[in-house]
């Protein structure tokens, strides 16, 4: 009795199946749609944010290229390293530094082993680089102790002197250490006088080192002193005095004002008592002067 009751509660009919089957149907669909897709929101790219994806993939891009870069490295003297060449060469700034020192007492290191020496760079560091030293040949041909002075070489060649005045670009540029920004500035400088009467001149044109201004006296001399209208110190006013490159109008009127008080002047020796006036030179605007 009891058994068909039972029976008779769990039979269904054929209603109830097709609906318990539509029921497992969608349980199953839901599973596969919670496992399978996702529900998260999706981020809207924004204009920066596109960008920067742009940029990220061309970053990505070089570092693949610099990755499979190898630097050439060229022959080179290591005397002339400069603070960017050894940081390229992977020098350490103290090595750096005790170069350029050693290098201030006009001193050459002359092997890779003296340059170890001096930079303390590693072993594994010499090996990489000191294939690519390239020495003056009188230094790999010579049998002496190494640390020569730089004066010690000298170069057969004979100096050919040239007038200042007749210098072209290209002559001054044959000179070590003038470029071409140099060598107009030179120019520049000689036009406002006219003429250079004084190689001293040249120590007054700005940006040239002293070690090119030496250079530049041993190519050149005022071999033939032009003639030049020279300014009458005692006659002119002020107007005329600042025109000259190296008066300004305050120093102008300061002449003018010293040869109101005390009259004529007389000598270049005189110049040196007006207040402001460039004493330093004082014998080349002599030249220029008419007492």
């Amino acid at each position: 009795m009891k058994f068909r009751e039972l029976r008779t509660l769990l039979y269904f009919s054929k209603s109830h199946r097709r609906g318990l089957v539509v029921l497992f149907v969608i349980i199953f669909t839901l599973q596969c749609i919670y496992i399978f897709v996702d529900f998260s929101p999706k981020e809207e790219l924004t204009a920066d944010t596109h960008e920067w994806t742009k940029m990220q993939s061309v970053v990505d891009s070089l570092k693949v290229e610099k990755s499979k870069y190898v630097r050439k490295i060229y022959p080179f003297n290591p005397n002339f390293i400069t603070d960017y060449k050894g940081y390229q060469l992977g020098m350490s700034v103290p090595e750096i530094d005790r170069l350029l020192e050693f290098r201030k007492t006009n001193k050459y290191v002359n092997s890779a082993q003296e340059f170890q020496k001096v930079t303390q760079v590693s072993d594994s560091l010499l090996a990489t680089i000191s294939p690519y030293f390239k020495f003056p040949d009188w230094v790999t041909n010579k049998k002496e102790k190494s640390f020569q002075k730089y004066d010690n070489f000298k170069t057969a060649e004979k100096i050919i002197i040239k007038d200042i005045n007749l210098a072209t670009a290209e002559d001054l540029m044959k000179v070590y250490g003038i470029g071409p920004s140099l060598s107009e500035r030179i120019l520049v400088e000689r036009k406002k006088f006219g003429f250079f009467l004084s190689m001293d001149q040249v120590d007054y044109i700005w940006g040239l080192s002293p070690e090119v201004v030496e250079n530049t006296k041993k190519h050149f001399k005022v071999l033939n002193p032009p003639e030049i209208f020279k300014i009458k110190i005692n006659d002119v006013s002020i107007k005329e005095l600042q025109q000259f490159p190296y008066f300004n109008y305050n120093i102008a009127k300061n002449i003018v004002v010293y040869r109101s008080m005390n009259g004529t002047i007389q000598s270049a020796s005189e110049l040196t008592k007006i207040k402001g006036f460039p004493v330093e030179k004082a014998h080349i605007i002599a030249l220029y002067l008419d007492f």
